[in-house]
């Protein structure tokens, strides 16, 4: 081995795994350094992918040619659709997978991968000349080169856990934390924080009263996660519900003293919307109970995952405060909740490429740029590993808009207006949602990394084919007459005002009682030309029913992205100097000063940038 690379990737998890095997299916020669190949594509905290925003990312990463959504697919226990009784921008897919199948299947992957070796070892120090990223070295010894470099180092940097009083190091409960590789990017002018997040308690299965709690089933239609992936082969299994009481808050609250949380032994700041049971307590304490979540960990074991028991307070307290759920009366875990701090950059520091604006062919990845989440860690891995692959081979940046994709959402809002907590993905956070919604992330997405090569030939006829039946069933609806005296007995079953007179098949498709399948029933010829279609039947119906419903408001939204897409075309970075722009405010000169935006519309993206300040630019521009 000479250990002479285009693109290194440091740490294996959904950043790693994603930016590696995007950088080596384009072509890239690349090695992903982990700790452990026994933990690749580890879930640390819930083992579960999506949920509201965070599926239809993970749409996109398989839209893009990643893998998340064909490993979760093989892999998932349970599958649900969120948010149904929304209209469909707000869809969003969810599952359940076995931990330790999920670990294999990322593993049966990336080792079977071209051009791509994995090292086990852990990283100490980028080597770093003239302001250009060119190696590393590692704890044993060893010195890589490599043209790019992407971290990904999750919550291992300098990580510290902590369970009541107790602090351990550990990037990951019964995991060394890393050292000194902070401290080796910092120096070269990279700003580093500190955050917090938590996770809750395991329990033993075989320990809980279920007939005490109310139970969850998942769906088995036709969604799936990777617009590629069969039929989910695991058996299907059942989440449970049940709800915290008095008692339970009582001794949590008698416990807050010994909370790291409130008795100052934290300092850092926790993911606001995914908090602490501690936290609930204290944040709405005339609340009388709290909604908890029992997730199976794996198809065959007994291991479960407590959703909305996230906690650090001391062992015995979280115990004892659980056992006054009559579920848990006779409670048994495998390990207490913790919580976790963990190193940060700034990630203001970076450009829309994850790559670094202070240290070239250096990119950021995952929760190193302050966000959380294995979906949002997903998104910007792939995004870094196409990107690095690009600085070594040449080609154009690859970036995505906030109109393109809810990753394009992620790293704009990261790169624009920084965090100053853990980042999570809601879809309140895109403006352009119903242009970006789950069931069509490939229409937006897969045409754009076919030409980038990361999509091959199978995927992208996938698409066309796919592309094409929608139309075709549009089409069909606009063209055909439906008679009023022909269909408004059927209209009438349907729950649904009768015709006064004849119209297009598309005019009774867009009314709320009405589905393509039910109307289908009804009028042969629409039923025959359905029953032609043979693959992805579903798929392609429900797609081609949300473009008719909703086409309005698509167009709608589309029109007002392209109005923005004007100010996104206006370049400006080097063109101003903003320090002596007194016309501006000097909030508005600071912060541009600091960000240094490429266009116009990020610059207006900004916080602290008001419509006067655009205004200003604009004209100084002579526009």
């Amino acid at each position: 081995m000479d250990f002479k690379y285009d693109v290194i990737v440091i740490g294996a998890g959904h950043a790693g795994c994603e930016a590696a095997a995007a950088a080596a299916n384009l072509g890239s020669k690349t090695c992903l350094i982990t700790m452990d190949m026994n933990k690749i594509g580890q879930m640390s905290c819930n083992p579960a992918v999506g949920g509201i925003a965070k599926g239809q990312i993970v749409r996109e990463i398989d839209a893009l040619g990643g893998y998340m959504g064909i490993v979760t697919d093989r892999t998932a226990i349970q599958f649900r659709m969120l948010n149904r009784s929304k209209g469909p921008a707000m869809w969003s897919p969810r599952a359940q997978c076995d931990r330790g199948k999920f670990i294999w299947a990322w593993r049966e992957i990336l080792e079977n991968t071209p051009n791509l070796h994995i090292w086990q070892d852990t990283v100490e120090e980028l080597i770093v000349e003239n302001g250009e990223v060119t190696g590393l070295v590692t704890c044993w010894g060893v010195t890589f080169h490599a043209k790019c470099i992407v971290l990904t180092a999750g919550t291992f940097l300098n990580g510290l856990m902590h369970i009541g009083h107790k602090k351990l190091a550990g990037g990951r409960i019964a995991e060394p934390a890393s050292y000194h590789l902070t401290e080796s990017i910092t120096r070269h002018g990279i700003t580093a924080g500190r955050m917090k997040t938590g996770t809750p308690v395991r329990i033993d299965g075989r320990s809980v009263h279920y007939e005490l709690m109310e139970t969850q089933d998942g769906e088995n239609d036709f969604h799936r996660f990777s617009f590629m992936s069969e039929p989910r082969k695991l058996k299907q299994l059942q989440c449970w519900t049940c709800f915290t009481n008095e008692e339970v808050h009582k001794i949590l609250r008698e416990g807050l003293p010994d909370s790291p949380l409130f008795n100052g032994q934290i300092q850092s700041i926790g993911p606001r919307y995914c908090p602490s049971i501690e936290t609930k307590i204290v944040t709405f304490p005339d609340k009388e109970q709290h909604q908890l979540f029992l997730e199976p960990e794996g198809e065959t074991t007994q291991e479960l995952y407590l959703n909305g028991f996230s906690s650090s307070l001391p062992m015995d307290i979280q115990l004892a405060a659980l056992k006054k759920v009559p579920a848990f009366k006779d409670l048994v875990v495998y390990r207490p909740g913790y919580a976790i701090e963990y190193d940060y950059f700034d990630p203001t520091q970076l450009q829309h490429t994850l790559e670094s604006k202070v240290i070239k062919n250096l990119f950021l990845a995952g929760q190193v740029n302050g966000t959380t989440g294995y979906e949002e860690a997903g998104g910007q891995g792939i995004i870094a590993g196409i990107n690095a692959h690009i600085n070594c081979h040449g080609g154009e940046p690859f970036t995505l808009a906030r109109d393109e994709a809810y990753i394009g959402v992620l790293i704009d809002d990261l790169v624009t207006k920084g965090v100053d907590e853990p980042y999570r993905m809601f879809t309140s956070r895109a403006e352009y949602r119903i242009l970006l919604r789950q069931d069509d992330a490939d229409m937006r997405l897969t045409e754009r990394a076919y030409k980038l090569g990361l999509v091959k030939q199978d995927r992208y006829e996938h698409l066309c084919s796919k592309r094409e039946a929608v139309n075709s069933i549009i089409d069909f609806t606009k063209k055909f007459s439906i008679k009023a005296a022909l269909i408004n007995d059927a209209l009438e079953s349907l729950g649904t005002a009768r015709l006064t007179h004849g119209c297009k098949l598309i005019d009774l498709i867009n009314r709320p009682q009405v589905t393509i399948e039910s109307i289908a029933e009804h009028i042969p010829a629409f039923k025959e030309m359905l029953n032609n279609i043979t693959d992805r039947k579903e798929e392609i119906i429900e797609a081609a029913e949300v473009l008719i419903k909703y086409q309005g408001y698509i167009d709608r939204e589309r029109m007002i992205a392209d109005k923005i897409h004007r100010l996104e075309a206006i370049r400006i970075k080097g063109k101003f100097d903003y320090n002596s722009l007194n016309s501006l405010s000097t909030e508005a000169r600071q912060k541009l000063i600091k960000i240094d935006p490429e266009t116009l519309a990020q610059a207006s993206r900004i916080p602290g940038i008001s419509p006067s300040d655009i205004n200003v630019l604009l004209v100084l521009l002579g526009r």
